[in-house]
């Protein structure tokens, strides 16, 4: 392989989260430190509260700085040469700035347009997260207890009107293009009308597609977290066989990852193989046990898309809660210890891994059809995409196709969870699940029959 050749990452970023070009990230983190030099900013509160926790544990502190100076070892080793971020304090500083800034998205020559998204924090983690030291620090509850903290301050930012500027205003110092120029809404429009389900291909405009106002500079989004978390216009996503409660559909607008039937209670899932773990993934709720040796089909939301979530099947909510985890937690052999290189993207490779991890909702519905009987939804926060926001309760009934809640500032990934003994039988439309699965399957179209 030419030095040159590694510039690209090796591994697809699943969901095109990154750029696939490693120097676009480099580049990113270098105009974010020209802006830090240029003003300076005083570190807000919870940014000053996670460097204090830090600081005042010892071994914490000696971890985190060692999460540094490996990832600094090591990727110096690349054909990028030295890491942009090479130490904590670093890190805290451009962080700092982020709490102040949108996503952006790139436009890079022979590429297409995608944007950092949901991920400019993971992009300045990108290679510490990869680190033994790494592990140890991401899987540290009170760490990810503030940055939890730090997450919920940006997310102030991101729902005001000064966060859409990306929305119209390209960076004219880079390849940042506007998300609602003609070009970047070529390729929202491609993702949504690319998507695979049952019924004719969709096509049409932004506007026809998406639920906006054209004649409204920034089309009727009130803020980024507007702009991310809008909906499809009325009839371009219908339900699939919305009288049939046999019929099982799509929650999410993503591609398939895994379909795995007998799913073992508990399982080593830290292991390079990452095995599903239900007493994990689902907290260890008391229904958890009624799920062994049951099914788990996930799948993986793509940066240009929808992310909301909708009901697989009618039936009551038994219950819908929010499971606090970690932020930028990866399996371990997913990162430095991968013969093959460590993930870039991080955590992308570790797709079941952060099912049983990650901060998570979990919504248990009873499904009217006996035979389907009580399944659980899971919807994964993954590194800054971790609000997860139910808009159901227990007690609700819902309806096929009825809004379940959202992810804000981007998606994530989400897992479908039936009991053993549930005879499903899925169609997929052609793809085989796994992280080069690059087509979407339409939420709400049908995607498993049950017998």
């Amino acid at each position: 392989m030419k030095p040159t050749e590694k510039l690209m990452t090796a591994k697809p970023r699943v969901g095109g989260w990154l750029p696939q070009d490693r120097r676009q990230v480099r580049h990113w983190v270098q105009k974010l430190k020209r802006s830090v030099a240029e003003r300076p900013r005083e570190l807000v509160a919870p940014v000053l509260n996670l460097q204090a926790m830090v600081y005042a544990d010892p071994i914490l502190h000696a971890n985190v700085a060692m999460m540094f100076a490996e990832a600094y070892r090591r990727e110096k080793q690349t054909p990028l040469g030295e890491p942009e971020v090479k130490t904590f304090e670093e890190f805290l500083v451009l962080l700092n700035a982020i709490m102040t800034t949108a996503p952006e998205c790139y436009q890079t020559p022979g590429d297409q347009p995608a944007g950092l998204i949901g991920f400019p924090i993971n992009a300045l983690l990108d290679w510490p997260m990869g680190t033994t030291y790494g592990y140890d620090v991401f899987s540290n509850a009170l760490f990810n207890q503030q940055f939890k903290n730090i997450l919920i301050y940006w997310s102030q930012f991101l729902v005001t009107p000064a966060s859409r500027y990306v929305l119209v205003q390209p960076d004219p110092e880079d390849n940042a293009i506007a998300w609602l120029s003609p070009q970047g809404q070529q390729e929202m429009v491609a993702v949504a009308t690319a998507a695979v389900g049952e019924g004719s291909t969709f096509s049409g405009s932004f506007s026809q597609i998406f639920n906006c106002n054209p004649g409204d500079q920034y089309y009727g989004f009130t803020s980024w977290d507007d702009f991310f978390t809008r909906t499809f216009a009325q009839g371009v996503r219908p339900i699939s066989s919305p009288g049939d409660d046999g019929v099982i559909v799509n929650a999410c607008e993503s591609a398939p990852y895994t379909l795995q039937s007998n799913v073992a209670l508990t399982a080593p899932f830290w292991l390079k193989g990452q095995p599903y773990s239900l007493a994990q993934m689902l907290n260890w709720d008391e229904y958890t046990t009624q799920f062994a040796g049951g099914t788990v089909y996930q799948a993986f939301l793509s940066a240009l898309s929808y992310h909301r979530w909708q009901a697989p099947v009618s039936g009551t909510v038994r219950k819908a809660y929010v499971v606090n985890g970690s932020y930028y937690l990866e399996n371990l052999y997913q990162g430095f210890k991968d013969p093959s290189g460590a993930d870039p993207s991080a955590p992308n490779d570790s797709q079941a891994f952060i099912t049983a991890v990650a901060t998570r909702a979990l919504i248990f519905i009873e499904a009217d059809n006996p035979a389907i009987g009580l399944m659980c939804t899971i919807f994964v926060g993954m590194a800054e995409v971790s609000s997860c926001d139910i808009t159901v309760q227990a007690g609700q009934h819902v309806t096929k196709g009825e809004q379940l809640g959202m992810f804000h500032f981007g998606g994530s990934t989400h897992c479908l969870v039936f009991r053993p003994g549930v005879n499903l039988t899925f169609n997929l439309y052609g793809q085989t699940p796994g992280p080069t699965a690059e087509i979407n399957i339409r939420v709400n179209t049908a995607i498993a029959t049950v017998a």
